[in-house]
């Protein structure tokens, strides 16, 4: 492992890939993306800029994020997962340190490139990954909210490419916090095996996520009918893993079942993108599944 490839690890790449598909799926929602509805899915007449902008502001939170999740853990990887770039001296602490303050501030600035309200989201949702890192974790059951608030404050983040839509679709954003709290309670056991308990409600909060996101068909601008491959999909690649470590409770098998976890969080947001903006888009979306299983083959999703 080269310095370089440990801080890129650090960066956890194949999750950020997921969190690119969060901004796309509010991009949708938002009605951005209305006149490739109505123009016989032509993007002629779409300004894409607000969709960089956020993509890029996603890669720095998620990123520093996730850089400050090892730079608080230091030390009990040292003992827990000695692998890890701070503790086998691949990184420096320091280093890491500014990589991630770095990466934060500019996924902030990148959403100011949108407006003043999507840098005041942006930077809601690095102080709450900063939460979860410093002290959300350790607490069972905030640590899973805290954590899924991240992620529902990033899915905000893309609908604020229209402003005024963030406060007709706010609740959207609940899908993925209870999702992102369903991976969290499983990833508990990555280290020492898993609690039966948290398994089996983990069970439910995934339940709970497709009922969900089938309720979404009261919205007039939604088409539950464009979501229903997506979710057989998504439903295939989470709950076999899921099942399968329910009675085993083995380190290696929690892993496996966050690890589809993580990479399915792709799926869940093309179903809805596909809803909103019908299957080509989810379509466009779900592309972004092979390269997070890609760059996962060589980064740590965990």
């Amino acid at each position: 492992m080269t310095r370089l490839s440990a801080y890129l690890r650090l960066m956890r790449p194949a999750n950020i890939v997921t969190a690119v598909a969060d901004i796309m799926l509010g991009f949708a929602a938002s009605g951005a993306l209305l006149p490739f509805t109505n123009t016989g899915n032509s993007l002629s007449g779409i300004n894409l800029q607000p969709l960089f902008w956020l993509i890029l502001a996603t890669i720095g939170l998620y990123g520093g994020g996730v850089v400050f999740n090892d730079v608080f853990d230091a030390e009990l990887d040292r003992v827990e997962r000695p692998e890890r770039p701070i503790p086998s001296g691949k990184a420096s602490l320091a280093g890491a340190s500014l990589l991630g303050f770095a990466l934060l501030a500019g996924g902030v600035l990148a959403a100011w490139h949108v407006s003043l309200f999507s840098a005041t989201i942006a930077l809601g949702v690095a102080l709450l990954a900063l939460l979860y890192d410093w002290k959300g974790k350790h607490n069972s059951i905030l640590g899973p909210v805290n954590m899924g608030a991240c992620r529902g404050g990033n899915l905000l983040l893309g609908i604020s490419a229209i402003p005024d839509m963030v406060d007709q679709l706010w609740f959207i954003s609940l899908i993925p916090i209870v999702y992102i709290s369903a991976i969290t309670m499983i990833s508990r056991g990555e280290v020492h095996g898993g609690n039966p308990a948290a398994l089996k409600g983990a069970v439910f909060l995934y339940l709970t996520v497709f009922c969900g996101i089938v309720s979404l068909t009261f919205l007039p601008q939604f088409n539950v009918l464009y979501s229903i491959p997506f979710l057989l999909l998504f439903g295939y690649l989470i709950f076999p893993p899921l099942i399968k470590a329910l009675p085993a409770k083995e380190p290696k098998l929690i892993m496996k079942a966050v690890k589809a976890g993580v990479v399915a969080l792709i799926v869940m947001d093309a179903s809805i993108a596909a809803g909103f903006a019908g299957w080509q888009y989810g379509l466009v979306v779900l592309l972004l599944l092979p390269v997070s299983i890609f760059i996962a083959k060589n980064f740590a999703v965990t």
